[in-house]
């Protein structure tokens, strides 16, 4: 049987609330999904899919794009040995191997956003490290699409992604790329922006920059 875990509330949980930093750094948070309440696995991002955390001492809300996803055991005792058993019949005959299993993912820090409303401004986009990271046990959130097309309006943030040491990042960058430009429904003018930002930042990279283009579909 699943165990409860009674510090979430799930009756409060934003239906966007997916996952929690459990490890935080300057340019990058490791955080761990949570359960769900039915015998699945925790639900696994998409590689360059979008997600936000907050500051909570700024309030800043701080976007990320995943590069790194893994699903493994709570501890390192009681590693999952091949079974034969299909999700169902998993289910049935062996409901204890969810609780045993844990999905992980690493997102880069791409920018933020500000809530202050000082000197007359409001909310304000910036496509930079923020002051902060996230906080130990923050709430991590699938962006909404309309928060994409605005944090995209610039395209600083594929600097940002081409220099992630610890992911394929031609790939990373293209999947990201994909994602925004399907939220955008097929806008083929930002697609255009996107390129030729990315045909300056690798002038010197021709090969890089196929391999980049090549995964991207308009």
């Amino acid at each position: 049987m699943r165990l409860p875990l009674p510090q979430f509330d799930r009756g409060d949980r934003h239906p966007n609330h997916f996952a929690e930093v459990i490890e935080t750094s300057t340019c990058e948070f490791l955080a761990q999904c949570l359960e769900p309440e039915d015998l699945t696995f925790p639900p696994m991002p998409p590689f360059g899919s979008w997600v936000y955390s907050v500051d909570e001492e700024s309030g800043n809300q701080i976007y990320a794009v995943v590069h790194y996803a893994t699903t493994m055991p709570v501890d390192s005792v009681h590693r999952p040995v091949a079974l034969g058993l299909s999700l169902q019949e998993l289910r049935e005959e062996q409901p204890q191997i969810f609780a045993m299993l844990k999905t992980e993912f690493r997102a880069v820090i791409v920018g933020f956003e500000t809530t202050s409303k000082s000197q007359g401004f409001g909310n304000r986009v910036y496509q930079y490290l923020p002051p902060r990271p996230p906080q130990i046990h923050q709430p991590v959130y699938r962006c909404e699409p309309e928060a994409i097309v605005k944090f995209t309006e610039e395209f600083d943030f594929l600097r940002t992604l081409l220099c992630v040491n610890s992911a394929p990042v031609e790939s990373l960058t293209a999947a990201a790329i994909r994602e925004v430009y399907q939220l955008r429904k097929a806008d083929r003018q930002w697609l255009i922006k996107a390129g030729r930002t990315l045909s300056v930042l690798l002038k010197d990279d021709y090969d890089r920059l196929r391999f980049i283009l090549s995964q991207i579909h308009p």
